[in-house]
């Protein structure tokens, strides 16, 4: 990805309507990050139906759910549950980075829309992201592999889109992508009274990465 950016000066190319090829340039920006299936279709299915049930239980009742609990809503032994997932990290981290794999597939499709509106609507996605977050934090194993290919997928993303908005002169030239990143995610750390007061303050910083007037 950064040879084919240095290709195009640092800025994805475009075509000849002039719309950046996001979805081209965003699928080879990212590593894939999903954990490995197995290979038979009934371990496949059951693996599918852990991770599933595990996403909701840990959104509800954080990264302590029972384990016993996940398996029985996915309709499997807790035997099956351990042979997928070993131990309570491996399952917490394959939800982390399941969600991660969901975050970065949103930014393909936003071709179509003008630069910052397509900067804003992954924003959007990733404030979700941070959000459902919240619940598997404590639980992360923060030095496995999975965990590092995540964050590097999670980060390669939106590059593109932030280049074609700096290049439309939509957002500063002085900003990188990790500037935005640390922007958003420490705003979803903090709890808000509403949902209307997290707006307002989100829509406040976002307007900060604008050009400054008359620049």
């Amino acid at each position: 990805m950064e040879g084919y950016l240095r290709l195009y000066g640092g800025v994805p190319p475009l075509s000849k309507s002039g719309v950046v090829l996001t979805d081209t340039v965003i699928a080879a920006a990212r590593p894939s990050v999903a954990a490995p299936r197995p290979q038979r279709a009934d371990a496949r299915r059951n693996f599918e139906a852990v991770l599933a049930a595990a996403k909701v239980a840990f959104a509800q009742k954080g990264a302590d759910a029972s384990l016993e609990e996940i398996a029985r809503q996915a309709g499997v032994g807790i035997g099956t549950l351990y042979r997928n997932f070993p131990a309570r990290s491996d399952l917490i981290n394959a939800v982390y980075v399941e969600e991660v794999e969901e975050l970065c597939r949103s930014a393909e499709g936003l071709d179509d829309l003008p630069p910052w509106d397509a900067l804003m609507v992954w924003l959007r996605s990733l404030v979700t992201y941070c959000s459902n977050k919240r619940a598997l934090v404590d639980g992360l194993n923060r030095d496995s592999e999975l965990f590092a290919k995540a964050k590097e997928a999670m980060y390669a993303t939106p590059t593109p889109l932030l280049k074609r908005a700096q290049a439309s002169g939509d957002v500063r030239q002085d900003l990188e992508i990790d500037d935005v990143m640390y922007l958003v995610s420490g705003l979803m750390s903090v709890t808000y009274r509403s949902d209307e007061q997290r707006e307002r303050v989100l829509a406040l910083a976002l307007d900060g990465i604008r050009p400054p007037a008359g620049s």
